[in-house]
């Protein structure tokens, strides 16, 4: 695997490079050189090495920071990251709540069983079947199958990804738009769902979950399209039903979603 630091759009992992873009390139803040590190961390668990490619500079900020992070310890997330800017509000990623996204029908089957699951555990299949799916355009390697990922809360990337899984393609502007079908976001608090278990943290995304996470345990709330009511509500169980939310979508595109829904959550804990 590859790390390389830079000034990107934003960052991601992609055919195993790690494009770490910067708040303030080319400066790097504790936070940034704490993902890398994770980063390298968590592909160094999974026999797997890591090259960084940055400036001396960066290099050398992220070497001194080593001994720090081996002895343990963790700074947590600004209340804003700006990585990525391309949210017409926020202009950031905000860090309260983490949520996961998924399909009306993905989210019945949640309901019903009371879990998020892992790839492996909800479809049934091997890791190795999994990455080897047309799906899998990030050639994600065979690990990344067991874990739950989870985005910040107000970001767009989960209902991104549910329509590209529907359309079997990547979206375009009119899909994103006139034609954007929103998923079911199931939120959690950023603070609680890091003392799970099984949460880990590798750098890209703010945290992911390893096998399951029980909703009764951990969920902040869930919030749907007022649409879905009539076919969500039956299958929620009676622990969860003052924590399932309806709204309307009367927005405009995906972005506009993004805020409305998060903005929902986020007022549901004042």
């Amino acid at each position: 695997m590859q790390i390389k630091i830079g000034q990107y759009d934003y960052s991601e992992c992609w055919d195993g490079v790690f494009y770490k873009k910067l708040s303030d390139y080319p400066y790097i803040t504790e936070w940034e050189k704490q993902t890398v590190l994770d980063f390298e961390k968590y592909e160094a668990s999974n026999g797997r090495t890591c090259d960084i490619e940055a400036d001396s500079d960066i290099l050398n900020e992220i070497d001194n920071y080593r001994c720090r992070y081996n002895g343990r310890y963790r700074v947590s997330p600004p209340d804003k990251i700006t990585e990525c800017t391309a949210c017409p509000k926020y202009k950031g990623c905000l860090t309260d709540l983490v949520c996961h996204t998924s399909p009306l029908e993905n989210a019945v089957q949640i309901l019903e069983c009371g879990n998020l699951l892992s790839p492996v555990r909800a479809r049934k299949m091997s890791a190795a079947q999994l990455r080897e799916e047309s799906r899998n355009a990030a050639n994600d390697p065979e690990d990344y199958f067991d874990y739950i990922m989870f985005a910040w809360g107000n970001c767009q990337a989960g209902d991104r990804l549910v329509m590209e899984r529907n359309l079997g393609r990547f979206p375009d502007e009119k899909d994103l738009s006139v034609c954007f079908t929103p998923g079911v976001r199931f939120f959690f608090r950023y603070k609680d769902l890091i003392m799970h278990p099984d949460a880990v943290f590798e750098g890209v995304l703010p945290l992911k979950v390893k096998n399951e996470v029980v909703l009764k345990d951990w969920v902040y709330t869930i919030v749907a399209p007022s649409s879905y009511r009539e076919v969500l509500a039956p299958h929620v169980p009676d622990e969860l039903s003052q924590k399932v939310h309806f709204i309307d979508n009367d927005c405009t595109d995906i972005w506009a979603w993004s805020e409305k829904v998060y903005e929902y959550a986020h007022k549901l804990g004042r």
